[in-house]
């Protein structure tokens, strides 16, 4: 129904952890660019536990020819530099969430090329500069899940 998408995701953990969340929504999981961990990585297969064959994996080794493919989509992006709360976008079945790294977010192009696609998370940036991006991307997949329809596992 969804597609997850990170853009050079680099803490091993937190992909296998996304992977968990694809494989617990039917959500396709997305790898763009260069990783920071091998695809074989055993804390990536730990944190994923045995469900990764469940889990609709698609990589893409380089990243412009991913960043090509997804402007042919409806597609939102996540950064905490986002203007506008997720609380604001309207989710539809088949779009792609985008999120970036854990150490640089999503390239600078990307978010300038598009800013009115740019959501972030409301948080006390007084406190903390993000959250866990594990974290994020289950808050933001739950939301367009709740705004499209009742979840078949129910």
């Amino acid at each position: 129904m969804f597609t997850l998408s990170l853009v050079e995701p680099q803490i091993p953990p937190n992909t296998g952890n996304i992977s968990r969340l694809c494989a617990a929504t039917g959500t396709r999981l997305e790898l763009a660019g260069k990783l920071g961990f091998s695809i074989e990585d055993k804390q990536l297969k730990r944190a994923g536990l045995d469900y990764w064959k469940s889990v609709d994996l698609h990589l893409f080794p380089q990243l412009e020819t991913y960043l090509k493919e997804l402007r042919a989509r409806r597609f939102f992006l996540f950064s905490t530099r986002g203007k506008q709360s997720y609380f604001q976008a309207k989710f539809q079945p088949g779009d792609t969430l985008v999120f970036g790294s854990e150490t640089q977010g999503l390239p600078p192009d990307l978010l300038t090329a598009y800013p009115e696609r740019v959501y972030r998370i409301p948080i006390d940036f007084t406190c903390v500069r993000s959250i866990n991006l594990a974290t994020a991307t289950g808050i933001v997949l739950f939301e367009a899940i709740r705004q499209t329809t009742q979840p078949p596992y129910e």
